[in-house]
């Protein structure tokens, strides 16, 4: 058996939200050290945190802190990955490394589906999945997020995948690993910035408790794995399509051109994009986490609501 609990920090509004069968959702801390420029960042990671209390739930961010997996940040720390130059960005692949020598790290979708995991929280908001990148036949380049998705049993709500990746094959991925799309109020698979892909999802739900009934049943089933619920952008906050994708076209040209490679290639392209937009896109990107965020309470909420 695993002996996690010595690397593992729950903070204690959390831990009583979890004895006591309440709703916690998970955050990333990504979004915090390499996904927005400071202040936006830290106002941003408070936001969410106040939207999903206002919504009924725990908020508990997520990060690798000193070494040690933290459940649930405070505000000295929501500050520190805020400011701070020296934060690792923590997939699976990183985790002992940064635990074992003491290290800070931000979590990416699939480090924080573990630490989540760890601690016995279900449901997780974020604002895009990582996936299959375009070129992938010649870069082998796929997102950890993936199989993350196929062996942890937590619930990721999101706003599709990133644009940047090739959302046709990241979905016959998630078909193949098993793990089920939900699109919420919505038959087509959102690609982050936009509300439309032009594919479609597994299963459109209608509410939060079709959710939660959803993934009783599969938990229940011994089905292990996440599920993705897309829950595409407001539509008063959806960037132009075409902007976007010549903003991408530029953007994957340039890193080409770099040879920017692994996991410095998604934060790349994103802060290529936000140049490329004039911002548009990083208006875009608060918009739509929060919106997950709200969502990922209240499908919480009626998770917990339900009869075990």
């Amino acid at each position: 058996m695993a002996d996690f609990a010595k690397y593992l920090d729950i903070h204690p509004e959390v831990a009583a939200a979890l004895a006591g069968n309440r709703p916690v959702v998970a955050l990333e801390s990504t979004i915090i050290s390499h996904g927005m420029p400071y202040p936006e960042n830290l106002n941003t990671a408070k936001q969410l945190e106040a939207i999903i209390r206002e919504n009924g739930a725990v908020p508990a961010t997520i990060a690798i802190m000193a070494g040690r997996i933290t459940v649930g940040l405070n505000e000295e720390q929501l500050q520190q990955l805020a400011t701070a130059h020296d934060v690792l960005k923590v997939s699976r692949r990183d985790i002992p490394y940064a635990v074992a020598l003491g290290k800070t790290g931000a979590t990416t979708v699939a480090a924080t589906m573990i630490g989540a995991a760890l601690a016995g929280v279900r449901f997780f908001a974020t604002g895009g999945i990582g996936g299959v990148h375009r070129g992938a036949a010649q870069s082998m380049d796929i997102s950890a997020d993936l199989t993350e998705l196929a062996q942890t049993s937590v619930a990721v709500i999101c706003a599709g995948a990133k644009s940047i990746l090739d959302i046709g094959l990241t979905l016959e991925k998630l078909e193949t690993l098993g793990v089920p799309v939900l699109g919420y109020q919505t038959t087509e698979f959102p690609a982050f910035y936009n509300r439309k892909s032009g594919y479609g999802v597994d299963y459109p739900v209608a509410t939060p408790e079709e959710c939660a009934r959803i993934l009783q049943a599969k938990w229940e089933l011994g089905l292990d794995g996440g599920v993705v619920i897309a829950n595409p952008v407001p539509e008063a906050f959806e960037a132009p399509a075409a902007l976007i994708d010549e903003a991408i076209a530029a953007a994957l040209a340039e890193a080409a051109a770099g040879k920017v490679k692994g996991k410095e290639v998604t934060p790349f392209l994103l802060a290529k994009v936000k140049e490329l937009t004039a911002g548009e896109s990083l208006e875009t990107n608060m918009a739509l986490v929060k919106n997950n965020a709200e969502l990922a309470a209240r499908i919480a909420v009626a998770y917990s609501g339900r009869p075990r």
